[in-house]
């Protein structure tokens, strides 16, 4: 318990709690409660390249410029329409990609010239973190910003870093750090409070020879989601983009930052980033597992729209197949959403994700019992025989991962029948089984650290 106590001292885990030596498990802190709770996340993807009219190339955008910056120009620009559209959903927190790998800024920046100041587009006066921060408050979400520089277009920078190491070099990788810590005070300084900051490919510091931006974060932004350099992260890429995780994923794991490519730690990134799948239930930092997908990624893989793509939009089912296996599996589930260059999210995405939105609210508005509490048996007894085929375990994650594993059963006429045995509960497990009648259910928690409180046990039929 010692080492555990002092490798948090060390680390800066700031989310464990010592006091708690019944259990010995990591507790999570207010924002990545917050997280978990949310459920539900979107992430806009908007760059210059969306103007273009050619097909997104990640490989030759990351260091290609843009020749015309002032292509930008949506003429029907409605953010309150994408963040409707995503409240639509189920979403609860939303994110602007405020950079990207153009390294073009889409907000007022004095220290980035390469930003909405320059454009001829609303007289170089256009704000969209603003617009989108003011939207997402409008319709009730809380909102995100995703900063990307480890790619840079504009300036150079090729994974984190200007190429070669001339006097010449050296002085524009300073220019660099010097302008992104400027423009990431901007951001954290300018627009209020934001649930998370997202630091795509990571954010190499000082000691890498990249911006110092985790202090910033400490001391702007306290009491947001830190997303991710290699000294901290407070979430975990779920190992795929296919907004799935397997089962188990537990939300602890045993290092304090995950790494990024090939900066990952090779006990990380081996078995195809089996780690970040699965996390260790005996892993000493919270930190749970965040499954992404793009809308437009049934056939395809597009977080940025492309023209004539409509066809590659993930089927209803696929959707809800991709919820159960991300929210039900103990991880948030991030949808890659795509502005097209008219300033609108496309009818056909907008269709699909409020049929997502109502297929998911029909499958869990019946809700036949729910009960909570503590200890090794809880019982949910049904006011009759009814037919039920789906089941919720929540724990209460406040207090840490407890349940190591677990058995649910059911009273039928023929007697008790197991439904599911399981391990890892966590902030929500989902199961759906063959519909079956039953007059009362039981969870048996057959181990845990501590004592088990369980916040919800229901059960439902659709």
């Amino acid at each position: 318990m010692i080492r555990i106590y002092l490798a948090c001292l060390l680390f800066g885990c700031l989310n464990f709690n010592p006091s708690f030596s019944q259990s010995q498990v990591p507790i999570p802190t207010s924002a990545q409660l917050n997280w978990q709770n949310a459920e539900l996340v979107a992430v806009f993807h908007y760059d210059l390249h969306v103007f273009d009219g050619k097909v997104y190339h990640q490989a030759f955008n990351r260091i290609t410029p843009i020749p015309d910056y002032n292509i930008f120009n949506p003429e029907k620009l409605d953010i309150d329409q994408w963040v409707k559209s995503a409240k639509d959903a189920g979403v609860k927190i939303a994110i602007l990609t405020a950079t990207h790998e153009t390294g073009f800024a889409l907000f007022q920046s004095n220290y980035n010239p390469y930003s909405m100041k320059a454009l001829k587009f609303q007289d170089g006066k256009g704000d969209l973190l603003r617009d989108f921060k003011e939207a997402c408050e409008r319709h009730g979400l809380q909102a995100g910003v995703y900063i990307g520089i480890r790619w840079n277009s504009f300036y150079g920078i090729h994974d984190f870093m200007v190429e070669g190491d001339s006097d010449f070099a050296k002085n524009r990788q300073e220019h660099y750090n010097t302008m992104v810590e400027g423009m990431v005070q901007e951001i954290f300084t300018n627009y209020g409070d934001w649930a998370m900051v997202w630091f795509d490919g990571g954010a190499h510091g000082p000691e890498q020879g990249g911006p110092d931006v985790l202090s910033l974060f400490e001391k702007y932004q306290p009491n947001g989601l830190f997303y991710h350099n290699l000294q901290r992260a407070d979430m975990r890429w779920g190992g795929s983009e296919s907004g799935m995780v397997p089962y188990p994923s537990w939300g602890t794991f045993p290092y304090p930052a995950v790494g990024a490519g090939e900066s990952a730690r090779v006990e990380i990134s081996k078995n195809n980033f089996a780690l970040l799948k699965t996390g260790d239930p005996d892993g000493i930092y919270y930190m749970p597992a965040m499954s992404d997908a793009p809308l437009r990624g049934y056939g395809g893989h597009d977080w940025f729209w492309e023209p004539g793509r409509d066809g590659i939009i993930y089927p209803l089912e696929k959707l809800v197949h991709m919820y159960y296996n991300s929210v039900g599996h103990n991880s948030s589930l991030i949808m890659g959403l795509t502005p097209n260059a008219d300033g609108l999210l496309p009818d056909a995405d907008v269709n699909r994700l409020k049929e997502f939105g109502d297929e998911i609210k029909r499958r869990f508005e019946n809700q036949i019992a729910t009960t909570f509490g503590n200890g090794n048996t809880i019982h949910l007894k049904l006011s009759k025989t009814q037919q039920v085929n789906q089941l919720v375990l929540m724990e209460e994650i406040s207090n840490g991962e407890r349940v190591r594993k677990f058995l649910v059963e059911a009273k039928t006429k023929q007697g008790w029948k197991t439904i599911f045995e399981g391990s890892v509960i966590g902030h929500k497990f989902i199961h759906q089984f063959e519909k079956m009648e039953v007059s009362d259910l039981r969870l048996k928690i057959l181990d845990s650290k501590g004592e088990a409180q369980i916040k919800e046990f229901s059960v439902y039929s659709f």
